[in-house]
C-alpha cells in the first residue's frame, strides 16, 4: 500500500518523526493505528448509545443540565 501526502503534510510528518528520533514511516504507522483504535472505539460507543436509546434509556434536557453542573462543580472542587 502506498499513501500519497501533500508536501505540507509530508513535511510535518518528517518534522514530527525527526523530533522523536523515529522514521517517518513508523510515525505514520503509529498514527494510523491510533486513528483506527479511536474510530473503532467511537463506533462501539455510538452503537451502545443507540441500543440504550432504543431501550428507552434517555435523559431529559434538565437531567443532562444537572449532570453537567454536578461534574463541573466536582471538577472545580478538585482544582
Amino acid at each position: 500500500m502506498e499513501v500519497h501526502l501533500n508536501p505540507e503534510l509530508e513535511a510535518r510528518l518528517t518534522q514530527a518523526a525527526a523530533a522523536r528520533g523515529s522514521a517517518a514511516e513508523d510515525v505514520a504507522r503509529e498514527a494510523i493505528e491510533h486513528f483506527l483504535q479511536y474510530d473503532e472505539w467511537f463506533v462501539r460507543e455510538v452503537e451502545k448509545g443507540l441500543r440504550s436509546a432504543a431501550a428507552g434509556n434517555l435523559l431529559t434536557h434538565d437531567e443532562v443540565g444537572r449532570r453537567l453542573e454536578k461534574r463541573l462543580a466536582e471538577k472545580q472542587a478538585r482544582s
